[in-house]
This record gives C-alpha cells, structure tokens and sequence, in this order.
C-alpha cells in the first residue's frame, strides 16, 4: 500500500470538508475510549472481512467454521462485508454473510496470474448466480500494483457485466486512479475508491480533511456514477509515516471522525479493517499487522 506515499493529489472541485469532526482536546483518554466503543456501537456501513488468523495467510485454505465465527462477531456492527478473493475458502464469506442478512461487496482478486484469474473471475459469476453478491469489485489495485494493462482489466470487467446483469460492477483502487484511468471508470457502474491519509503521511489533524479531498477527486471522476469508499483506516502501532503516527490514539480518532462524518454526508464507507493479521508486514512494514478494530485474538482492543 505504500504507493500513497508520494502522490500528490489535485485539488477537488467537490468539497465534502463541511464537516470539520470531533474536537478531540477536549477529550480526555478515557472519554475518547468512550466515544470510539460508542460510535463503534451505532453501526457502521462496512467493514472489510480479515481472513487470516495467526501463522495463517493468503494461499491457506481456509474453513467454513472460521469464517461463520468471524462473520457472528462483525454481524452486530455493520450492515455490508466486503471480502477480497472467491477462491481459497474466500468464497465462504459472501455466503456466510449473506446467510446472515449481510449485504455483500464481493471482490475478485487479480494479477499477473492469469490461470489463477480465471479461477477468481469464474467463482465470482458462481457467487452472483447463488444470490451472495449485493456488488462484484472485479480488481483490486492491480492497475497500480502494474500486474495488469488497461485493456485486460476492462476485458475481465465487460466479461462479469455481462454475465452477471442486474448486479452493480466495479473496480478497486486509489481514488487518483479514476482520473488515470477514465475508460476504466466509464466501464464500471460503481467507482469503489480506496482513501488513505496515513499512506499519504497525513497528520491525524488534517486527516479527515484530507479525505474528504481524496473522496471528492474521486466524485469528480465519476462524473454522477455513485463513489463508494472501499477502505480507509488508521494503524494503532507499528512504524509511523512521516507526520502520520501509528498510535491506539490516532486509531481511535481517525475511526470515530470517519464514522461521524460518513453517516453525516451519508457516504458508504467500508472501514479497513475488522481483525489484526499478522501476515501482513511484508509490503507495509510492520503497521500492516495492526488495522483492525479488533486484535489477532478477536477482542476488541480499547
């Protein structure tokens, strides 16, 4: 994820910054525990799905069992899931959550394996056919990851438009990416945007701003399509990143600005993410293992 790093996003025309957030220091570490539990508890639009317990990771066959277990623990916080692959035990989260009157942004993963994208892209149609897909995310990143060009992504896309009518289709990335990319965003029915300000370095006081910024860049290349954002979310420890500091603290804010400011402007969030996963230091360093409002034991940790 660390591609937001460097970029430099332009200046929205849209402005969402309406909304300035909590004013946290008037808030003592008690209260804002408080606040977050509270917010927490009112229910969020998404979350993403975490798959990976501890010594698990992406390749690992994962169970029934596991994911029901995970899926009981979210169902009173959120009303939609997103899961990001339909192979590999991945496809039993759409239909877990769907079982449990989730609605479902289902995701197929892609890469420069071709062989293995078949694979995803045919048990994503499987999914839509078994009613478990309320929206199919068919990419996530890859144009940005450089795994695929322009034309492969848009032929895999108008491949699922087309055998799954009546559905919403889309594809993840940066929100800066819909402006890179405007035959990808005409394509899709839906734009699903990733927003992060830790990535960008932002300090937690300017960070829901700066969001609001990536959102409306986001919206201006939708050109009226609807813009969901598909993950955003702050690391409770690790390495910081310039002025973006890792800390219980920040986690906390960013969460409950988030929450706040999204139900206010009644934009859909998907908030990343849902547990800890330890696998996850590799790309990101170490913060990768610490982005979920619950830890690597499942216990919601403040």
């Amino acid at each position: 994820m660390s591609y937001r790093e460097g970029h430099q996003f332009s200046r929205a025309k849209h402005n969402f910054t309406e909304y300035a957030g909590v004013d946290f220091s008037k808030i003592s570490d008690e209260e804002l525990r408080a606040l977050w539990l509270e917010t927490l508890q009112n229910g969020m639009h998404g979350i993403c799905f975490s798959m990976y317990e501890d010594g698990q990771k992406p390749g690992d066959i994962i169970t029934e069992e596991q994911v029901e277990r995970r899926i009981q623990i979210l169902k009173p916080f959120t009303k939609w899931v997103r899961s990001f692959s339909c192979i590999e035990g991945n496809e039993h989260v759409p239909r877990i959550a769907h079982k449990n009157g989730l609605q479902t942004l289902v995701g197929a993963w892609l890469s420069d394996d071709l062989e293995a994208n078949e694979k995803e892209i045919n048990a994503l149609i499987q999914l839509a056919s078994e009613g478990c897909v309320t929206i199919a995310a068919v990419g996530n990143e890859v144009l940005y990851r450089n795994e695929l060009n322009e034309e492969q992504l848009l032929g895999y896309l108008n491949r699922v438009k087309e055998a799954i009518p009546g559905i919403p289709v889309g594809y993840v990335d940066a929100y800066y990416e819909f402006t890179n990319h405007p035959k990808i965003t005409e394509t899709c029915d839906v734009i699903l945007s990733n927003c992060y300000p830790y990535w960008e370095g932002c300090p937690i006081e300017y960070s829901l701003n700066h969001m609001q910024q990536m959102y409306g860049q986001a919206v201006d290349a939708a050109n009226g399509k609807k813009v969901i954002i598909t993950e955003t979310g702050w690391p409770s420890e690790g390495s910081s990143l310039r002025g973006a500091v890792s800390s219980a603290e920040n986690a906390m804010k960013y969460f409950t600005n988030t929450q706040v400011w999204s139900a206010k402007a009644n934009i859909e969030v998907f908030y990343f993410s849902s547990f800890d996963e330890s696998w996850k230091t590799g790309d990101e360093g170490d913060v990768g293992a610490y982005w979920g409002l619950w830890d690597k034991h499942e216990k919601l940790k403040f």
